[in-house]
């Protein structure tokens, strides 16, 4: 592996390794734009230090911001991928072609949180640019979390969420919920993240969803369960009973002869999306307790109708 260098514009000759950002995102080189974000994301989740404290955590989440800050500026990626294509690989030391920068479009503008490695600084800005002279960079992204109920979950609306910054000072924010929106996802609020400095713009409020327990229902996907208890008669003879939904109570009809643990469907019942989910209910037989000598007999003629039968056989 050769050594390249950088001449820094004072005589100092300054070396950087060369950053792999397809390899640091875990993407392929002809990854789409909505691929890029999605692996930003999960690895934004996985090594933020306010969630991550293990040891290089920050590191790596420093590094993802600032691929995706190239990868997802047309711009920048286009430089970069013309760059790579000369057989540069992640970890190599490494000095710009000559000539690099005359005819790229550079100086580029300044995005993501502003806080890059040398490799950046020396194609993108900071070294390549005039000394004296700060550059706008964008704001920080600020990552916070929003529980909400699955009914909003289901039909949508909007929830408000209390941010404090450093000083302690809170601000209230109104958030749209999209309806169908899932545990996990990310809503975008544009400028409302960090100040930017130099005169660049805000950075953004990355919102994760999380969705609270429900008394109802239980998530899986797009899918809902919910558990319907049954009298013996209706499991044994069958009836029609109401069952509840998140789109209101509908009537439900369950076949004679059903046991505990069977799952009815009912079809488009669970959250909504393209492909929206089904809700699955689960049916629950419930044996009333014999409490007077009337209840204790109609129990005991039942047990002598029923002699023959062994429900552990």
């Amino acid at each position: 592996m050769g050594r390249c260098m950088i001449d820094d514009p004072n005589g100092l000759e300054l070396a950087v390794e060369f950053k792999d950002y397809y390899e640091i995102l875990g993407v392929k080189p002809e990854a789409s734009e909505a691929e890029i974000k999605t692996a930003y994301r999960k690895l934004a989740r996985k090594y933020h230090p306010d969630k991550n404290k293990e040891a290089g955590a920050e590191e790596k989440f420093k590094a993802a911001n600032e691929a995706q800050e190239v990868l997802l500026d047309a711009e920048k990626r286009r430089a970069y991928d013309q760059l790579r294509a000369g057989g540069y690989r992640g970890g190599e030391q490494f000095r710009p072609p000559p000539g690099w920068g005359q005819g790229q479009g550079q100086p580029f503008d300044f995005g993501g949180d502003g806080d890059f490695s040398d490799f950046f600084e020396s194609l993108f800005g900071g070294r390549g640019g005039q000394r004296g002279q700060p550059r706008a960079r964008r704001g920080q992204d600020v990552q916070a979390r929003v529980e909400i109920d699955l009914q909003t979950a289901f039909d949508g609306g909007r929830t408000r969420v209390s941010l404090h910054d450093g000083r302690g000072e809170e601000r209230v924010l109104e958030v749209k919920i999209p309806a169908g929106i899932q545990p996990g996802q990310v809503i975008r609020l544009a400028g409302q993240g960090q100040a930017g400095s130099g005169g660049g713009p805000k950075g953004d409020l990355l919102l994760e969803v999380g969705i609270r327990d429900d008394a109802r229902f239980k998530l899986d996907g797009r899918d809902v369960l919910h558990v319907l208890p049954l009298s013996p008669w209706e499991a044994a003879l069958g009836a029609t009973v109401p069952v509840p939904t998140l789109a209101g109570t509908v009537e439900l009809r369950v076949p004679a002869g059903s046991q505990s643990g069977r799952k009815l469907r009912l079809k488009g019942r669970g959250l909504p999306g393209a492909h929206p989910g089904d809700q699955l209910v689960e049916l629950s037989i419930r044996a009333p307790a014999a409490d007077t000598d009337k209840q204790r007999s109609a129990w005991e003629a039942l047990r002598k109708q029923y002699a023959d039968y062994d429900p552990r056989r």
